[in-house]
């Protein structure tokens, strides 16, 4: 019999070290002082981002990154779907939370780009963002960009989300958890003829909110649609059509029906079930995702942290992709 090549991660051995006791970290991986890059660089930083003061109506994300390192103890490293061990494919560290300005959007995205900067390898070390409110994304998305050597015309991206977030300003404030896209497409981040929105729904305030994405491209696949064979085929050929191109990852918990994750601050009702987000996300193997989000976890609001384990798990699956990838 074979034997499996030595983990790139070490993880402490659950019947050593439980899974209930020490320290939290994102699924248990070391934190990143304590990798050594000569013997393993590491492939993924894994930070949170505690900021929510760009939300527009519940606030409490700001707990988020801490609630998610909690409830993600119980998450193993083998992909069952995948048949992919992350910890052996890949080198993976928790890197902390960037710092924050409780009282400023702009200085909170300077300082987390700047934080971002300085993690790992900057050619080859991927970030994953956990947050906090939607607005962290536009930071880790310029981040992961320039870490991509500033790619002219952007980069791809694929989001999840209940909300299309790109409204140009809430309250005169162009950088909320509302508008983190405008301002990427504004600024080369992504390109939105190579953007995908998954699992849009709900009512909104003016139908002006979808203006900005139809005129520039994006491709909408709302909750209805999602439900249809229709919906799996484009988000199939959207998949193709990206080949090695890489692509950014956004993941806003309130995509998953409040039923299946109630802890987030603007909850939408109709939406897929954690079953089905899981699902949507394996049909993304093969894509070349270089930088990636899980946001709007809100804890007060959550029940008996399943938001917060959910969310823990759609780390699982992005590493999984990653993962798989590489192993082929």
């Amino acid at each position: 019999m074979p034997q499996r090549p030595p983990r790139r991660t070490r993880l402490p051995d659950a019947r050593t070290t439980p899974r209930f006791a020490g320290v939290a970290a994102f699924c248990r991986f070391p934190r990143i002082e304590d990798v050594s890059a000569d013997s393993s660089p590491v492939d993924w930083a894994i930070y949170g981002v505690p900021f929510d003061s760009g939300v527009t109506f519940r606030p409490g994300a700001r707990f988020g990154p801490r609630a998610v390192r909690d409830a993600s103890q119980y998450v193993k490293p083998y992909h069952v779907a995948h048949a992919v061990d992350v910890a052996q494919v890949l080198s993976i560290a928790d890197a902390g939370d960037a710092p924050v300005n409780p009282y400023s959007i702009s200085q909170t995205l300077d300082s987390v780009v700047a934080f971002a900067a300085a993690l790992g390898d900057p050619s080859s070390t991927r970030l994953l963002a956990v947050g906090g409110d939607h607005s962290v994304a536009y930071a880790n998305i310029k981040a992961t960009w320039q870490r991509a050597g500033s790619p002219r015309g952007g980069l791809a991206l694929i989001h999840f989300d209940s909300h299309l977030d790109t409204v140009d300003a809430v309250w005169g404030e162009r950088f909320g958890h509302a508008s983190p896209f405008i301002r990427a497409i504004e600024d080369g981040l992504i390109d939105p003829r190579a953007m995908i929105s998954i699992g849009i729904k709900g009512p909104l305030n003016t139908p002006d909110d979808l203006d900005f994405a139809r005129a520039h491209g994006v491709t909408i696949i709302g909750r209805d649609k999602l439900a249809s064979p229709h919906g799996h085929a484009a988000i199939a050929a959207f998949v193709m059509s990206l080949a090695s191109r890489p692509a950014y990852l956004t993941f806003d918990i309130d995509v998953v029906d409040p039923a299946f994750a109630p802890g987030t601050g603007t909850p939408s009702v109709g939406g897929i079930t954690s079953a089905e987000a899981l699902s949507l996300l394996r049909t993304l193997r093969g894509v070349n995702i270089i930088g990636a989000d899980v946001v709007e976890v809100l804890p007060d609001r959550d029940v008996s942290q399943i938001t917060a384990l959910l969310a823990s798990h759609v780390i699982l699956e992005i590493l999984a992709l990653d993962a798989a990838r590489r192993a082929v």
